[in-house]
């Protein structure tokens, strides 16, 4: 039989273990509650920035009025603070930042936008760096903070270069070739101390024909290209083609620009 004490002492060490045990699962339910909860959140910040980048979409579909892209914008914005680890929502940041500042007259407004397009597109790539539309608008933002200045042409050649040589390796597809147009127009605008080469401008534009037969800013950065080498028939060609061309309906303010361009550069030959 045990004694007095040791019943005493057996008792407390059942308590203790039963205590430990108690412990134990308090903890782990905790953790478990916490996990659900924190999983639980992140469905819903997901859902929310769904919910803003569709709205968005929308938004671009009327790009022509920029004040749709303003508010396209904002709606990314959002959706970039619901779920900072969104992908679409930073490469499509910087897709509607770089149709604003190639559009507006602000000058403000257009270094204001090409900033944080190539801020949301270093973010893309930086999600999934294996997927074309971060290294397009990423690149995009380049050239067009580039077209517009001076100090940032000569500092973004190479990134420009980069990042469109890196779509072509991923997706030589994307945007109907227009990576190879990016490409040849940087090699068309740039000085020749930089790099820039007409004919080089020359053969990217007609490898991304292969691609993007119906881009009409494509074909008329060609014939642009042509003009330059003096082949001002085969850039008639090219001007013929888009006047005549039937564009795609999801392309439509790109193809009246590439019209408006193309009658300019016909006259500008003739």
């Amino acid at each position: 039989m045990l004694t007095s004490e040791k019943k005493r002492r057996k008792t407390r060490g059942i308590a203790i273990f039963c205590l430990v045990l108690f412990i134990a699962a308090a903890v782990s339910g905790c953790r478990n509650g916490s996990t659900e909860t924190s999983q639980a959140g992140s469905a819903v910040s997901e859902k929310a920035a769904t919910g803003r980048i569709a709205e968005a979409d929308t938004f671009y579909s009327q790009r022509e009025n920029l004040t749709k892209v303003r508010l396209g914008i904002a709606f990314l914005q959002q959706a970039r603070i619901a779920d900072d680890g969104s992908y679409e929502a930073a490469w499509k940041l910087a897709k509607l930042n770089c149709y604003l500042g190639l559009h507006s007259t602000d000058d403000r407004e257009r270094e204001s936008a090409f900033r944080e397009g190539i801020d949301a597109g270093q973010t893309a790539v930086h999600l999934q760096g294996d997927k074309a539309d971060g290294h397009f608008w990423l690149g995009a933002n380049y050239g067009g903070s580039a077209q517009f200045s001076m100090l940032a042409g000569l500092a973004n050649f190479q990134d420009i270069r980069r990042e469109m040589e890196k779509v072509v390796q991923i997706d030589a597809r994307y945007e109907g070739g227009s990576a190879y147009m990016v490409l040849g127009q940087l090699y068309l605008r740039a000085p020749k101390i930089l790099g820039g080469d007409n004919q080089k401008a020359v053969e990217y534009l007609e490898k991304g024909l292969r691609f993007g037969g119906n881009n009409g800013l494509l074909r008329l950065h060609l014939a642009e290209a042509y003009h330059a080498l003096n082949r001002d028939q085969e850039a008639r060609k090219q001007i013929d083609f888009i006047l005549r061309m039937t564009p795609d309906s999801n392309y439509l303010p790109e193809y009246k620009e590439a019209v408006e361009q193309a009658k300019k550069l016909e006259e500008k030959i003739a």
